[in-house]
């Protein structure tokens, strides 16, 4: 056996084994720590490159989804407005068709006119209701919503302004503020069946129009959930490429914890060794 004072193989050889432990257990705990077996272009730049490309089209379909919920609540009001207008018109001919009964006099035609005109009121109550950031689709003027649906930038979804206010093209109810008091020409009955044949020609066009809007909102609904599922998609498929195996991780820590700590006494036995010189001068 050599002794020698001036170099220690032993000890270099057992330091460069404790170093590559200690470089293994920093890239165990780093994986521990992140959850990510590639958290940067070292780690993999191939599997680094692909992750972040899904990762900016995952942020372009969150993007597209947020506009889509905007058009969803925007249609959504319109639509609750023309349900609600539907059913006033529904209540202004039942007035109506009580004011078209040929016995009732002209106090009560009075009154039949002014719960008539109070609704007609409502109507317009409504239309104006029906605002959400500044567009309102069912008011007179009113533009039309379009929304990106895709994250190419370019597929759309178009939802058309439906003019529901009172006197436009789909609501013709009398304008009057006397609708059904007798004129020269016709008498309060007649005046009344005139209205009835406007309501509900007008109820016909507000279905319509409710369900062109309806069928609006059901289109940005469902681009939305399809794009849901083409983000859990993204996210699973990006997990797949970085995420580390958090088990199998664990079990290489522990035992890269414990060569360590093997390596640092072989290192301590190796520095010892040069010691035993000393024993032949004892």
């Amino acid at each position: 056996m050599v002794n020698n004072v001036s170099t220690n193989p032993g000890a270099l050889i057992a330091l460069q084994t404790l170093n590559r432990i200690t470089e293994r257990l920093e890239d165990v705990q780093r994986r521990v720590s992140t959850g990510l077996e590639v958290s940067s272009a070292k780690d993999n730049p191939a599997l680094f490159a692909l992750a972040q490309k899904q990762r900016a089209e995952l942020g372009s379909i969150e993007s597209v989804q947020q506009g889509l919920r905007i058009g969803v609540s925007t249609v959504d009001v319109a639509v609750a407005a023309a349900e609600s207008i539907s059913d006033v018109l529904v209540e202004m001919r039942a007035i109506a068709s009580q004011a078209a009964d040929p016995s009732l006099d002209a106090d009560e035609v009075a009154d039949l006119g002014d719960q008539y005109v109070a609704l007609r009121e409502q109507l317009e109550r409504l239309v104006d209701s029906a605002e959400i950031g500044g567009r309102n689709l069912i008011a007179n003027g009113g533009s039309a919503l379009t929304v990106v649906a895709g994250i190419d930038g370019t597929t759309t979804i178009t939802v058309d302004a439906q003019d529901l206010s009172v006197g436009g093209s789909n609501v013709t109810v009398s304008s009057s503020d006397t609708p059904f008091e007798a004129t020269v020409d016709d008498t309060s009955a007649e005046l009344a069946q005139a209205e009835i044949a406007a309501i509900e020609a007008s109820i016909d066009t507000v279905s319509t129009a409710t369900g062109q809007l309806a069928a609006g909102a059901n289109a940005f609904d469902l681009q939305n959930k399809i794009l849901t599922r083409v983000s859990d998609a993204l996210e699973i498929s990006i997990g797949n490429l970085v995420d580390a195996d958090l088990a199998r991780e664990s079990s290489r820590l522990q035992a890269l914890q414990v060569q360590q700590q093997l390596a640092i006494q072989t290192l301590s036995i190796a520095n010892a060794a040069p010691n035993t010189i000393l024993a032949l001068f004892a």
